[in-house]
């Protein structure tokens, strides 16, 4: 497919599908279970109206927001995603540059195929580091000093995945890194390696052999005591969790369902996202992932609360099929759909988009 002719997300997903090996596009594209959560995420955003203002006398508009205080161009992050060299050769590096070339902000994965240092040398845009808490804590600590070190100004903690959901496409495929890949920042801790299995996902026994299934809440706790970064937690989808997460003393909390890869029929986050924002309030910052191909479902989104979104999948597309220029175009249809979606609802600003836009006065 010519470069013309890739003109939204869904482009390059049909182009990333045709250069993938198999067991990789599964990796990256499938669910839990059947799948119900992950096209729910999508088909959510599809059933939500906008009832747009007309005559708003707009000329100029501007995407701008802020996230714990760092500005960034447009309310569009970069979500956290395992393993972006099985994508291209520069795997996190180009990702990295691409999003601070955007302007915008970049969680980097715990699972990534680059060390954490490359990462932040290969970008001079915000960056915020998603952790994984493992069985070995001293292991967890040296990787939390280690990020402390870096660009990275804040911690994402999943909470989403004690245990990994079942993913039958990576049962049937045995999924196993590529060689010459690791989990590059656990490799000099002897727990790098995610290695092929006569049946079943190697990644399902990296997972139940090294991340902590008995994850509670004294481990925010925990985490607080040992690094001095704002604390976000992802992975809510429930109003009194996301409530206990800000009496602790979290700084943001991410609607997610990690893109329909663990709990099979769990809630369609754009549908979880109103809850949560309303018991949040203004203690925190909340944004949410999962299901984001449009810049209508960014408008769509921030009227129900999110303070920006992030989106996932589509690097993947991006960085599959034109590296770092790939995923820049990727970020660019988003921006561009953003403003024109925000233009054909009369709102100039990130801030103008509120919950009016969702019913008829």
């Amino acid at each position: 497919m010519s470069e013309g002719a890739l003109v939204n997300v869904r482009d390059f997903e049909r182009e990333a599908a045709l250069r993938l090996p198999p067991d990789v596009l599964d990796y990256y594209a499938g669910g839990a279970l059947d799948e119900v959560t992950l096209c729910e995420n999508r088909a959510a955003y599809a059933r939500i109206s906008l009832y747009y203002r007309v005559l708003a006398g707009l000329r100029d508009r501007s995407l701008e927001t802020t996230v714990l205080g760092e500005r960034v161009s447009m309310p569009i992050l970069v979500a956290p995603t395992a393993f972006h060299r099985m994508a291209c050769e520069e795997g996190e590096l180009a990702t990295a540059r691409a999003a601070a070339a955007a302007q915008t902000l970049m969680v980097v994965s715990t699972l990534s195929n680059t060390d954490i240092e490359d990462i932040s040398a290969a970008s001079q845009g915000p960056l915020w580091f998603q952790l994984y808490i493992y069985k070995d804590r001293e292991a967890t600590r040296d990787l939390i000093a280690r990020v402390e070190k870096t660009r990275c100004s804040a911690i994402v903690l999943t909470v989403d995945a004690p245990l990994l959901g079942p993913r039958e496409r990576d049962v049937r495929n045995c999924f196993a890194l590529p060689e010459g890949l690791s989990v590059k920042n656990l490799l000099g801790a002897g727990q790098g390696t995610v290695s092929r299995e006569l049946f079943g996902s190697g990644l399902a026994k990296y997972v139940s052999a090294f991340l902590d299934p008995a994850i509670s809440w004294r481990d925010v706790e925990w985490l607080q005591s040992v690094t001095k970064l704002p604390l976000l937690i992802k992975g809510i989808v429930r109003a009194d969790d996301a409530r206990r997460a800000v009496e602790m003393g979290v700084r943001g909390i991410m609607v997610s369902n990690h893109g329909g890869r663990q709990l099979d029929t769990s809630p369609a986050t754009i549908d979880a996202l109103p809850y949560v924002a309303d018991a949040v309030g203004d203690r925190a910052e909340v944004y949410v992932d999962g299901g984001i191909r449009r810049g209508i479902d960014v408008v769509k989104a921030l009227a129900l609360g999110a303070r920006a979104v992030l989106v996932g999948r589509p690097i993947l597309w991006g960085l599959t099929v034109d590296g770092e220029q790939g995923v820049t175009r990727v970020l660019e249809i988003f921006r561009a759909e953003l403003d024109n979606a925000m233009g054909l609802c009369g709102c100039s600003t990130v801030a103008d988009v509120d919950a009016s836009l969702l019913r008829p006065e």
